[in-house]
């Protein structure tokens, strides 16, 4: 997972707290998640540049697919299948003016404790429909506040302050999902064996979805690669 410090930790821990009792009969879900570029109308192998040569668009942002990141794998339309034990608990930081991580997958029910550990003040709202909340203005030492995500949904997140904070806590009505590591590889283990809908998911681009079998024992492999089609 491309999460920095002590984040794939918390998130490990958070997961495993997710995890019920491994069925007898499971499988696991394995694979690779890319995003592929979209290609120009009429673009013609001598356009090195995409027309981004001029000084018209010197400041104008490029995306780069091969580096994109944070790609979430999951079983679609199935709910959690029984409570947990004890309410599932992950970390968001807020450290050098920036939310870590900045995709954060959980399951519905999930309470989210989010960490300032700058010496200056941030806050951290959402309007989203699935959980909107506002916790303020804190800094390091103030305290972490937290949230409960009780709604299935995406979640975008903001610092009222700085205007380039953001972080998306994307709410999952399961515990079968996966967040993608740098190079694209994923892995859902204790998956009950039968037949279901798998999306991939990422922030800026249209989600994918197939159906699958998995197996009551071994792996069944799903790759997938996202992306924009021509416009028409």
């Amino acid at each position: 997972m491309a999460i920095l410090s002590s984040v794939p930790v918390r998130l490990a821990s958070c997961l495993a707290v997710l995890s019920i009792a491994a069925p007898v009969t499971a499988g696991t879900i394995t694979g690779r998640v890319q995003a592929r570029a979209p290609e120009a109308p009429g673009a013609s192998s001598g356009d090195s540049d995409g027309g981004y040569g001029s000084r018209r668009y010197k400041f104008l942002e490029k995306i780069d697919y091969e580096a994109m990141r944070n790609f979430v794998v999951s079983i679609d339309r199935v709910a959690q299948p029984a409570t947990p034990e004890a309410p599932a608990h992950a970390v968001v930081t807020q450290r050098d003016g920036q939310f870590e991580p900045h995709v954060l997958p959980v399951v519905v029910g999930t309470e989210v404790e989010w960490a300032n550990q700058d010496d200056i003040f941030h806050n951290v709202f959402s309007r989203s429909d699935a959980c909107g909340f506002d916790l303020g203005l804190y800094k390091r030492g103030d305290g972490a506040k937290k949230v409960v995500f009780t709604l299935p949904g995406r979640v975008d997140v903001y610092c009222s302050i700085h205007t380039k904070m953001s972080c998306i806590v994307l709410v999952l009505p399961n515990p079968w999902f996966a967040l993608s590591e740098a190079n694209g590889r994923y892995t859902i283990h204790h998956v009950p064996a039968g037949t279901y809908r798998l999306k991939a998911w990422h922030e800026r681009l249209p989600p994918q979805t197939r159906e699958i079998v998995v197996p009551e024992q071994g792996e069944v492999r799903a790759d997938f690669t996202l992306g924009l089609g021509q416009r028409p």
